[in-house]
């Protein structure tokens, strides 16, 4: 095992103390201790990452595990600061970290269910042998999601320790910037989930080879196909004239080829999207 997967794991083996720490009320500063342990986790995921990129150690293991570290360490430290109000100095109620707790309880979920959603994504693209590294806007909503993470747990310690010294106008702003750190993260968190799906959304296309054995194609595919690789465009009135069928077989010709996903689904005009050697595995050498 490498310096970054050694990292990596060992950010996940923090995690356990950063809850530790958040809960064990009878620790003095525990709430601090727990802060500056997801902080030194946190830090990591830079550092494990820089080191592979740098001395040439990227490997399936490290693009596998880092996420997973990754979001264990957000999701966990997103159930601490919504889960678990804090006892304040000085005051007989527990008082949420989180506030508004609606607000909380709603970005906390849209959070954790856009972690939950790539993650069955990536299971998806492990079953076709298919390794998904994290990409930069991802790393952008980590900082900003580890970063407010870390904030929220030292509001926490305020509360726990030094409550009567930030209630009132104190507290209202902390509280006003630490929304605007969960809200910011939120839609991050949304913009990069959805970007990062449709640039790999060649993970949900089903296999061409898979699916031809299900549909009866037409036997002119694979001329057809050949005939226009050159042109890279395909359209229903081109194959009816050159091969001198009449539309409705040419249509039907247009269509299949769509379902294959061999050719794009929009447009008079559609895009071949299978490259020669594609071409060769699934009808071989022509």
């Amino acid at each position: 095992m490498n310096l970054p997967n050694k990292i990596t794991i060992s950010r996940i083996c923090l995690i356990p103390f950063v809850i530790f720490f958040y809960l064990a009320d009878f620790i003095p500063y525990g709430k601090l201790v727990a802060a500056l342990i997801f902080g030194i986790a946190a830090i990591t995921d830079n550092i494990d990452g820089r080191i592979a990129r740098k001395r040439n150690l990227v490997t399936d293991l490290g693009k596998f595990l880092d996420p997973i570290a990754d979001k264990v360490l957000v999701m966990s430290g997103l159930l601490l600061i919504t889960a678990w109000p804090v006892q304040g100095a000085g005051v007989s109620q527990a008082i949420p970290a989180i506030w508004p707790i609606w607000l909380g309880i709603l970005c906390v979920t849209i959070i954790l269910a856009r972690e939950l959603i790539i993650s069955a994504f990536r299971q998806i693209a492990a079953t076709k042998n298919l390794v998904l590294a994290a990409d930069k806007s991802g790393k952008i909503k980590a900082t900003i999601q580890d970063v407010t993470i870390f904030l929220y747990m030292i509001y926490a310690f305020l509360v726990s320790e030094f409550w009567t010294a930030i209630e009132g106008t104190a507290n209202t702003v902390i509280c006003i910037v630490l929304i605007v750190c969960l809200v910011v993260s939120t839609i991050l968190t949304i913009s990069s989930g959805i970007g990062y799906i449709v640039k790999n959304r060649h993970v949900l296309k089903e296999d061409p080879k898979k699916q031809e054995k299900t549909v009866k194609y037409d036997g002119l595919i694979p001329d057809v196909l050949r005939e226009f690789f050159d042109e890279g465009l395909i359209s229903m009135k081109k194959v009816a004239s050159r091969f001198n069928i009449d539309e409705q077989r040419a249509t039907k010709i247009v269509k299949d080829m769509t379902v294959l996903g061999y050719i794009s689904d929009e447009g008079d005009e559609r895009e071949i999207l299978i490259s020669q050697k594609d071409y060769e595995d699934i009808f071989g050498k022509q």
